[in-house]
């Protein structure tokens, strides 16, 4: 028996929820000094309930080599990453106007 999407009313292996809700976020990456002038890259935006958060983390630390944390919906990497994440955002399914970097 195939398992049914509680949004949509679509077995799941049609069900594109996941998806439209991708399109529909608004993603912003912005430098976080924290103590001691260390700098972290922000990326906020991203809805936990549509998307794993600790899957995406992961994907981050192993592609820039740092450390990094998922807190309170949001995504913190050590080190300044702006000119790159852009990309690796659009890499892992986001869309890249939805994503804003300052």
């Amino acid at each position: 028996m195939a398992v049914i999407c509680n949004t949509c009313g679509l077995p799941n292996d049609l069900c594109a929820c996941g998806e439209l809700e991708k399109d529909q976020t608004q993603i912003v990456v912005r430098i976080e000094e924290r103590r001691f002038k260390k700098k972290g890259t922000m990326i906020e935006g991203v809805n936990p309930k549509m998307n794993d958060l600790g899957k995406v983390v992961k994907e981050l630390k192993a592609r820039y080599a740092c450390g990094g944390t998922v807190k309170e919906g949001y995504i913190f990497l050590q080190g300044d990453h702006r000119d790159t994440i852009k990309a690796t955002l659009v890499k892992l399914g986001f869309p890249e106007a939805s994503i804003e970097v300052h």
